[in-house]
């Protein structure tokens, strides 16, 4: 597929791939289902979960839903702000909880997700990396080239312009921030981690006229993407309610609504790699 096109299908997003790396992935996916087989079942405490996806195109959407489904049987769904909420009050959680995050701010969330996440009554929230939002692969080759090459991504994914942020929160979407660059905040001074914070956080209230209430670290591991023990500070400081990362597990009564971990999902996946994931960390 040419470069200066964007990709719509996970099946040529992935033939994008080296043949090392897409092998790679089938030998996991073969790995993990004897796993799923001998874990154990899910937690029935109760607790949060926060699975977060970062596209979903045109040939996942049908396992998109099915991935939905599945958590609906195990749990319900509940909005970014009454998870937070719950967290920072410190209360009995009261049950088994599934919110749904995206992170980078694509276009294909808007197109192909929210109309899945609308049918079955899901809220969501999404987290934009500001610069990003409105590129155009024409216009924007280099500002584009740089966060694909960072990411490693094959092959460009469109992003939401700030007219799909409007629309999406008109149907009851959250809208956080990733940062304004996607930048590893480990490798950013103490400075410019706040005028990331600071200027995506404006970005996004300007443009939206909402208040960013919720951060997204880019890659999200802590100690590696983020540090852990003053990040987090700052994004209180500048007025943030939440501060999301990659650890994958589950989330309880009494943790802090700034160390919330979540569960990378990928909508293509089958559900016993889902119910591999969901039964660990528990």
């Amino acid at each position: 597929m040419p470069k200066n096109q964007y990709a719509e299908n996970y099946s040529d997003f992935l033939h994008c791939f080296s043949k090392k790396k897409r092998l790679r992935y089938l030998v996991r996916n073969i790995v993990i289902y004897p796993l799923s087989l001998k874990t154990h079942k899910i937690s029935t405490s109760e607790w949060i979960r926060f699975p977060y996806y970062h596209y979903v195109f045109n040939d996942e959407r049908r396992g998109f839903k099915r991935q939905l489904l599945l958590m609906r049987n195990m749990g319900e769904f509940i909005s970014l702000d009454n998870a937070v909420e719950l967290l920072r009050e410190q209360r009995k959680i009261g049950g088994r909880y599934f919110c749904i995050t995206f992170d980078d701010g694509f276009k294909n969330v808007a197109t192909n997700a929210w109309p899945i996440l609308s049918e079955l009554g899901c809220p969501a929230a999404v987290f934009v990396a500001t610069d990003y939002i409105g590129s155009d692969i024409q216009r924007d080759q280099a500002l584009l080239t740089r966060f694909y090459a960072t990411t490693g991504y094959p092959m460009p994914i469109e992003f939401l312009s700030w007219d799909d942020c409007r629309q999406l929160l008109k149907i009851g979407a959250t809208i956080g921030s990733h940062t304004c660059s996607h930048l590893r905040m480990s490798a950013l001074s103490p400075e410019a981690v706040q005028e990331q914070l600071r200027k995506s956080k404006e970005a996004i209230e300007t443009e939206l006229g909402i208040v960013c209430r919720h951060f997204s670290a880019p890659w999200g591991r802590p100690s590696q993407d983020f540090r852990q023990e003053s990040d987090p500070i700052l994004a209180r400081e500048m007025g943030y309610s939440s501060f999301l990362t990659s650890e994958r597990g589950l989330n309880f009564q009494g943790q802090s609504p700034y160390h919330i971990r979540r569960d990378q999902l990928r909508a293509g996946w089958s559900n016993y790699q889902l119910r591999y994931f969901f039964s660990r960390n528990n």
